[in-house]
């Protein structure tokens, strides 16, 4: 398996399996004379767990993070840092019966297509699992990015299913609440919802959103490195992601162009409809994203499909799973803009000095 190394000058790999002995990653390209630890990692990681609330899978990971090399005395060398994390709570047993059946939805067919093999446990590679190290190397970037620059990152669920959660932002309470919803007003509307769905055994899906404030104005490249364009193949790289906006995203297309335009003036760009992107360079206005997440596919719910022989058969999933993988998925987001950034950031550097 090729393709498991992120970014260029702050390059991220990571590996292992859902019910693997442990997940972990190397970070090429940090600069040395950053001060982390791991207790500062193991923050991010917290809000991505699972287990947290009745919402989401109850599989219940420590996701205790362990700094292999890369620091000394609390601080980065510039040498490759490697994380790892032992997986402590698989149940591989909950997927016997899926060893020669394909989940519709899921990544166990096209595997199998390509590889001719594959870890049926818990989706194995495909797993969500695996995001846990993008979190880990994201919360040095962001660390990095917060030091330099002064650039602050955060995330909020946009939508879940029917309920919109962002027309009131107050960004103070993103984390009083396991949906990281902006809009308090709206809590409890979303357990009673997600408490049905859990009940009827279904899933749905949702829309994150995040923000990249004082990001300063150049980064990219005007044509295949466009800042905007990284950011869409860093979310789509996400598990379950199906679209991605970058600031006005699909509005734009009801927009007339005296609208969608960002009017300058000497103080100020009037609105920012382009996300912070123009031309595929940062303009130094805040950077936009935003993610739509399919429903999760894993269900108890009896469905058709097909073995490894092409025989009909009918799949019912057993196991732990979010029935919906967007409440936990604003860290991942988070995560992958810092990563963006950072990357864009070194390469900046690099080229302009």
């Amino acid at each position: 398996m090729s393709d498991n190394t992120f970014g260029r000058l702050f390059r991220m790999t990571t590996f292992g399996e859902s019910h693997g002995p442990a997940i972990g990653c190397v970070i090429d390209g940090c600069p040395p004379g950053l001060a982390i630890d791991a207790a500062e990692i193991q923050q991010q990681l917290v809000r991505r767990a699972t287990g947290k609330s009745r919402h989401t899978s109850q599989r219940k990971e420590q996701d205790e993070v362990q700094i292999l090399s890369g620091v000394f005395e609390g601080r980065t060398t510039g040498t490759p840092i490697a994380l790892v994390i032992e997986n402590t709570d698989a149940r591989s047993r909950d997927y016997t019966d899926l060893a020669k059946k394909f989940r519709p939805g899921h990544a166990d067919y096209t595997y199998w297509k390509k590889y001719g093999i594959r870890d049926y446990r818990g989706g194995g590679r495909a797993s969500a699992r695996e995001t846990t190290m993008r979190v880990a190397a994201g919360a040095i970037a962001r660390k990095y990015l917060r030091a330099q620059f002064g650039i602050e990152i955060q995330g909020w669920l946009a939508q879940l299913g029917p309920i919109r959660t962002d027309k009131v932002m107050d960004m103070d309470t993103v984390e009083d609440n396991p949906f990281f919803s902006p809009d308090p007003s709206v809590v409890q509307q979303l357990e009673e919802y997600m408490d049905n769905l859990r009940k009827s055994g279904n899933s749905v899906g949702a829309r994150i959103s995040a923000r990249a404030s004082n990001v300063p104005a150049g980064l990219g490249e005007p044509v295949y490195g466009k800042l905007d364009a990284d950011l869409a193949s860093a979310m789509m790289g996400i598990n379950a992601a199906k679209a991605v906006e970058i600031g006005a995203g699909f509005d734009c297309v009801e927009q007339l162009g005296t609208e969608h335009r960002d009017e300058i003036t000497p103080d100020k760009f009037l609105s920012n409809h382009a996300g912070g992107v123009l031309g595929g360079i940062s303009s130094g206005q805040d950077v936009l994203v935003s993610v739509a997440f399919k429903p999760t596919s894993s269900l108890r719910i009896p469905c058709r499909s097909v073995d490894v022989d092409g025989h009909a058969v009918e799949v019912i999933t057993q196991g732990r799973h979010d029935p919906c993988v967007g409440i936990r998925a604003t860290p991942i987001v988070e995560a992958m803009l810092a990563l963006v950034l950072m990357d864009h950031v070194l390469r900046q550097r690099a080229q302009n000095g």
